[in-house]
This record gives C-alpha cells, sequence and structure tokens, in this order.
C-alpha cells in the first residue's frame, strides 16, 4: 500500500533504487550524459516536512559516461580535480512543501567551492517493501553554471566551444526508515 504520509525519522538512501545523473551540452548540437555511481544521503523528516533536513555526499571519483577516456578527464584538475577534492556535498537550508511537489534550498560545495543552489522535484510517496521495510521515493532536478564551481576548461571547436556552461542535474530517490 503507498501513503503520501512520511513519518518523521531519519531515512538513508537505498543505493540500489536511486540514480543521480547529469547531463551538459556537447558541441552545441547534442547532450553528454553520466552519473555518480556511489553517493550517499542521509534524511531527517520532521513532523512539520519544512523542518527537515537532507545532507548528501558523492563520490566524486565514481562518475562515469560510459567513456573511460572522457571518465578520467572529468576527474583530472580541468574538471572535478578528484585528488584534492574527493567528494562533493549538499546540505539543505530550506524544504517547502505544496502537495506532492517539493523545492528544496542548499548548498552545494564542488571543487571547494560552496554555492546556493534549487532543487525541485515530486515526493512518489511512501510503501513498504516485501521485506517489511518502510521506504520513500521522490525525483528532483536542478540546473548550475559549472564555471561557478571553478570547472573552467573548455576547448573552442568549428562554430563555439565544446562544452555548455549549464549541468542538468536529476535525481531518482529511494529511501529507507531507519529503525
Amino acid at each position: 500500500m503507498t501513503t503520501t504520509e512520511l513519518t518523521a525519522g531519519t531515512w538513508k538512501l537505498d543505493p540500489a533504487h536511486s540514480e543521480l545523473t547529469f547531463s551538459v551540452r556537447h558541441l552545441a548540437i547534442s547532450k553528454v550524459r553520466g552519473s555518480f555511481e556511489k553517493f550517499d544521503v542521509t534524511i531527517v523528516t520532521a513532523e512539520d516536512p519544512t523542518k527537515s533536513t537532507i545532507e548528501a555526499t558523492v563520490d566524486v571519483a565514481s562518475v562515469t559516461t560510459n567513456n573511460e577516456q572522457r571518465d578520467g578527464h572529468l576527474q583530472s584538475g580541468d574538471f572535478f580535480l578528484t585528488e584534492k577534492y574527493p567528494t562533493m556535498t549538499f546540505t539543505s537550508t530550506s524544504v517547502a512543501m505544496t502537495g506532492a511537489d517539493f523545492t528544496i534550498v542548499g548548498d552545494l560545495t564542488l571543487r571547494g567551492v560552496t554555492k546556493s543552489i534549487t532543487l525541485t522535484g515530486e515526493f512518489g510517496g511512501v510503501a513498504t517493501d516485501g521485506y517489511g521495510q518502510t521506504k520513500a521515493g521522490a525525483s528532483a532536478a536542478t540546473k548550475i553554471n559549472r564555471k561557478e564551481f571553478g570547472v573552467e576548461w573548455n576547448t573552442p571547436v568549428d562554430g563555439g566551444l565544446m562544452l555548455g556552461d549549464e549541468i542538468s542535474i536529476n535525481v531518482e530517490l529511494q529511501v529507507v526508515l531507519q529503525k
């Protein structure tokens, strides 16, 4: 049985049922997509949903675009600089709910730079799985300008630049209520 009632408590990531993906304009004609294979999320829900908190940590070395050479380049100083900054973090500063829709504002830290971002999304509901675990699901998205986080690399190509500045980030999240 699915419900929209979110029990107050601590919820941890269900990694087998969650995704963190991104896309960026490539050659001004298409998009390159990728994901992070390792990330963690903790949500502490309050009786008043607007008092809830979200914390996430992403292992940036787990980036994958299905191209080993590109993935290596993304881990270099041109992009994530994983040797110096192995994680990207997000900490919520406010949560607003309107029905199943939500807006989460928080601080994203990438390459040592922290900026406020806004995630918008939809709460999918709460259900109990076949093992008796209470799970909640949500989808969220945001866009960031990579240059604001010190990711400046680009190269000229015929008709413009290889990469766009805007990065679309999408989260498909399933979390488990901790007992």
